[in-house]
């Protein structure tokens, strides 16, 4: 195995004999891990800069099959770097083709359960918000990940990332259950046993077995012979850790059989920060993942997550900075015939009612205070008691004092009423 010139890395092993030496302008250093799909490696350019290098297990002769994997290739490549490894780009011309990607130094979550335990508190809490920003991510590139699973999800410093998206589906996905390994099985969702169609739902799925891992140490549908969790997969529930309530019912609702019954990762996302409140009105795409970012980021467990975009100064408040969302080593030139697109930036209508409780009264009271039909209303309705006032009175003090008090009182009660039921709207 060649010198490396940065720190030693966790787990890499030493080249095998046949292994190669060189990726383009990286040279491999060790191997990171080995599977159904290929061999990963670590390569380091002349700068030092490290990069996995997956060497895939595929034909390219056949030029459909040359054209499927570009093509996904090229979608993954698209995804936005928020709690993922970025795709950097893909050699097809040679005889053995690969996928660079940035490399992310950390243990995986398999491994980090078997050595350390289960992952609990709020620890849990980012590790979920991290890898369901990563599908969001995914997601609304047009990838489809095809296989999340604990070996795919890295424990970096800045947070949890997730993995050889878009790498399975590039391959074709032609790889039959009974061919599976028996870990990646285990978080398969229904419809892949019976060759149904591929979609984020399966993701969502695997999102959820994966968490569950992570929560109790073992899969939802158990590890033991293939055709026993297959049959667990397809027709009983899951069996699942404790758990805080709202997770509990969020991880029941993502391991539904039927892949209509799923909520989307967005979603997931969205109801996993309301919980904290930190989610106060519909925000884009981008915003959302961006704070769903910095959630998974925080740099300790019992550290308070960052608040999205705070009000006002809190005395003695630490300001959580987020990690940064682009990745900070050299990437290499892009290939012509694998553009970058830019991505939807919107996000589609939540749910009703996402926000804090605490805060929303006052804004909305704020908000009914400056209104200016109330207010034109409540003026309309004291300059007819002062009319009546001066009628009954002949006296401008007592008639501009009936008016007045009119104006206040019609202006309170409306106030007061319109803030209660935007109030009850909001919950409902």
């Amino acid at each position: 195995m060649s010198e490396l010139a940065g720190p030693p890395v966790p787990g890499l092993t030493k080249l095998w004999t046949h292994d190669p030496v060189t990726a383009g302008p990286y040279r491999l250093v060790g191997r990171l891990g080995a599977g159904g799909q290929g061999v990963v490696y670590l390569g380091e350019d002349d700068a030092g800069d490290r990069v996995a290098v997956k060497m895939v297990n595929v034909d390219l002769s056949d030029p459909r099959a040359r054209s499927q994997f570009v093509k996904e290739i090229a979608a993954a490549r698209r995804v936005a770097p928020f709690c993922t490894a970025q795709v950097l780009f893909a050699e097809v011309d040679g005889e053995r083709p690969y996928v660079v990607s940035e490399f992310i130094e950390g243990l995986t979550l398999h491994r980090h359960v078997r050595e350390r335990g289960p992952v609990t508190g709020n620890a849990l809490h980012r590790l979920a918000v991290g890898t369901v920003t990563a599908l969001a991510a995914i997601h609304s590139a047009g990838v489809v990940h095809c296989d999340l699973k604990p070996d795919n999800v890295v424990l970096g410093q800045d947070g949890p990332r997730v993995i050889d998206f878009g790498i399975a589906r590039a391959l074709g996905n032609t790889e039959t259950a009974s061919s599976r390994v028996m870990g990646t099985t285990a978080y398969m969702a229904p419809e892949r046993f019976r060759d149904d169609a591929i979609g984020p739902p399966c993701d969502v799925f695997a999102w959820a077995a994966t968490i569950a891992f992570a929560a109790g140490g073992r899969p939802p549908f158990g590890s033991d012979s293939l055709f026993a969790v297959m049959h667990r997969v397809l027709h009983d529930p899951p069996d699942l850790p404790a758990m805080p309530p709202v997770l509990d019912e969020l991880i029941r609702e993502c391991l539904a059989k039927d892949p209509a019954d799923r909520p989307a990762a967005e979603r997931v996302l969205v109801r996993l920060l309301r919980q904290d409140g930190r989610v106060t009105e519909p925000l884009r795409r981008e915003s959302l993942l961006e704070v769903g970012n910095e959630t998974a980021g925080a740099p300790t467990p019992d550290q308070p997550l960052p608040q999205i975009t705070p009000t006002a100064p809190q005395p003695g408040a630490t300001q959580v900075p987020a990690r940064p969302t682009v990745p900070t080593q050299a990437r290499p030139v892009q290939p012509a015939h694998l553009p970058v697109q830019t991505q939807p930036t919107h996000l589609p209508p939540t749910e009703p009612g996402v926000g804090a409780v605490g805060g929303g009264t006052s804004r909305r009271l704020h908000s009914e205070a400056l209104d200016a039909w109330g207010i034109s209303t409540a003026l309309f309705l004291g300059s007819v008691g002062a009319a009546a006032g001066y009628v009954a009175s002949s006296a401008v003090g007592p008639a501009a004092a009936v008016g007045a008090v009119a104006f206040v009182v019609v202006y309170v009660v409306r106030l007061l009423v319109a803030t209660a039921l935007g109030r009850r709207s909001d919950r409902g």
